[in-house]
This record gives structure tokens, sequence and C-alpha cells, in this order.
């Protein structure tokens, strides 16, 4: 008998996640056309680190070397570029060949790599683009930015004051806003990023099988808005192997998500928000993730700054990538779930685990 965790995924999948996989390749190849750096990042096996914690197996998907550096230019540029193919009535091939004249600014909120993917749209397509960045976004992100050729404002406060500033720009007729976040369940453009990110989803499920690997049981994610957290629940659910668990990893300083999903809707959470993981400095949880995030059990487990500090140097002496706080927090989330046994137990967590974290951004030079 074949092992559950080693069947393909066509024989696992229902109708619908085979539909979902066949939106999210046409996804891809639309990516791969614009640049071949958009081609699939390395699913890394660590026996280092699955020795060190204590299960069977981990494995890293290295974000770090996908087209400008992170998982955002999966979503981000992909959402920009359909908001001005949709403007000018063509599709993304087209509207990158003709680079139409006219077309209206692109609007976003970042804490930094979500602008950098925006902005990265707007110069394929010759359009500009207006990043709003809050006050903790470090000089370095935003000099990425701008060297896209992108405008950079900033906001005083929070990230959230940005994504506030954004939306105001927005309503003013100052251009389209491409938000990963929202309070609309239906937004169309969410939807985009949330599906953009979806790609790394079926990458990692051919990674796996081609390898001849045993489908991971947990999945440790970083969470932020929520986006990435429920696009990969979404693309892999029904594929992982018992127990199957998703769970969402947020910094105590910015941990939106427990609120959310109490309240049943986006909470914003009081506080300065600062953290290490500067990436994941969110008070305000998205709507359309949280809808997905319910609907498919997903778990919330909280950080301490140390144990952000910590992971990105564990994670390369047991060979894996270089990377930020923001970029190992899934890493630091697993860390602090081991270690607590009641924490342990809840999960499904033991020897027989194998994990998949997401390195979801390359180390950032100065």
């Amino acid at each position: 008998m074949t092992d559950p965790a080693l069947a393909p995924t066509a024989a696992i999948a229902d109708p619908a996640a085979i539909d979902m996989i066949a939106a999210i390749d046409a996804i891809a190849a639309d990516l791969r056309g614009l640049d071949p750096a958009y081609a699939p990042t390395p699913l890394r096996p660590l026996p280092g680190l699955a020795s060190h914690l204590g299960v069977a197996q981990v494995l890293a998907k290295d974000e770090g070397r996908r087209m400008l550096g992170s998982f955002k230019s999966l979503g981000g540029t992909y959402a920009g570029l359909r908001v001005l193919a949709r403007a000018a009535g063509t599709d993304l091939s087209g509207l990158v060949a003709a680079r139409p004249t006219g077309q209206p600014t692109l609007l976003c909120a970042s804490d930094g790599n979500h602008g950098l993917a925006v902005a990265a749209a707007a110069r394929l397509a010759g359009a500009a683009a207006r990043i709003y960045l809050h006050a903790g976004v470090p000089a370095p992100r935003a000099r990425r930015i701008a060297a896209w050729g992108a405008e950079i404002v900033r906001v005083a406060g929070t990230y959230d004051d940005a994504v506030d500033a954004a939306a105001a720009a927005a309503r003013e007729g100052l251009g389209i806003l491409v938000a990963d976040t929202t309070d609309d369940p239906r937004d169309p453009v969410v939807g985009d990023v949330m599906a953009g990110y979806g790609v790394m989803a079926a990458e990692i499920r051919r990674q796996v099988e081609d390898a001849g690997e045993a489908r991971p049981t947990h999945l440790f994610v970083q969470a932020g808005v929520g986006g990435l957290a429920a696009a990969m629940a979404e693309g892999l659910a029904g594929w992982l192997a018992p127990p199957g668990s998703v769970v969402a990893v947020e910094p105590e300083t910015a941990s939106c998500l427990p609120a959310a999903l109490a309240a049943n809707r986006p909470v914003r959470v009081p506080g300065d928000l600062h953290t290490r993981a500067e990436m994941l400095s969110c008070g305000e949880a998205s709507a359309p993730a949280l809808a997905v995030l319910r609907r498919r059990g997903v778990r919330v487990v909280t950080v301490s700054e140390p144990d952000l500090a910590a992971a990105p140097q564990l994670l390369a002496a047991q060979g894996g990538p270089a990377t930020t706080p923001s970029g190992a927090a899934g890493l630091a989330g697993a860390v602090a779930a081991l270690r607590q046994p009641g924490r342990r137990a809840d999960l499904g967590l033991d020897r027989a685990s194998r994990l998949l974290i997401l390195v979801t951004e390359g180390a950032l030079e100065d």
C-alpha cells in the first residue's frame, strides 16, 4: 500500500483543489514570462536543524532567491500589473509590451517588501508608483524602493497609519490602491495579492513529490496581516500529512490575529507595534485572509523578541539561508512551540513531525 504521505497531489486533491492549482500555475507562467527570476525557489532539507529541534525533518523554502529577494514579488507585482492591465483593457504581457501612456499611479502602504513589489510592477508597465512608509521602516528598505523609481511618502506612526494614508490618497483620486490588506472580504486586488503568494504552495507540492520526500506534517508561517498564512493554508489544504497543522507566527508586540479571530472581524490592536521582525509590524488583520484562516483552522503562535533575534543565527548555523528576523519568524515560532510541552501536545508535535518553514526574504544589505 502506498504511504499516504508520499501520494501524488492529483491522487489526493479534489476537483476544486486541482482547479486552484491550475489557476496558480497560470499566474506562475505569467510572472516567468516577465522575468526568469520568477523561476521556482529552492526547497532545502535541513537535517542538522531537524536534529537540533528534535523532529524528523525540516524543509525550508528559500524566498531570498525570488525576484526582489522576497516572496512579496509574487503578490504585489502580480496584483499591481493586474490593476494596470484592467485599466488598459489588456493582459499582463500586452501591458508590459505596450507600456501605454497616461496610466494611473500605483499606491500602497508597506513595511518594505510589498512596496518594493508594487514599485517593480509600475516600472515593468511604465507607470508611476507612490509608496507610503511608516516611520519605523529602515532607510535601506526605503532606498531599495526608491531605486525602482517609486516616490516615497513617509507617514508618522505605525504601519496601519501608512495603510490609512494610502487609502485616503486613493479616495482623493491620486492613483489606484494596490493594498495587501483590507476590511473588505471580497476586495479583488487583495485577492490577487494572495493568489500570487499561492505560487509558493504549488511549487512546494511539486518539489516534495519530485524529491520523493514525505509530505510535511506542520507548516509554521509568518502572519503579518495574514495574507501569506492564508494563501499557504489554502494552497496546502488536504495535502499536508496528518495532523496537517498550519501555524501562523506573530511577534508578541504586534499580534493582531488572536483579537481578529476572537471577534470574527479585523480589530486594530494598540501599541507602537515595534518588533525586530519589521515585516510583521502590523496591527490589523486583513479580512480576506481572516476568512481563510478561520475556515482552515489555522492556529497562532506568538514569539518573543529574543526568539526572533536568535532565529536567523540558528538557521544559518544549521546550513540554512541568510535572512532577517522577519524571514526566520516561522522558525522562531517552531522553536517556541517545541519547547512548551502543552503547546507541543496541542499542535501534535513529536519526534516524527516533519516541519515546513518559509524563509520569506534574504538578508538585508545596508
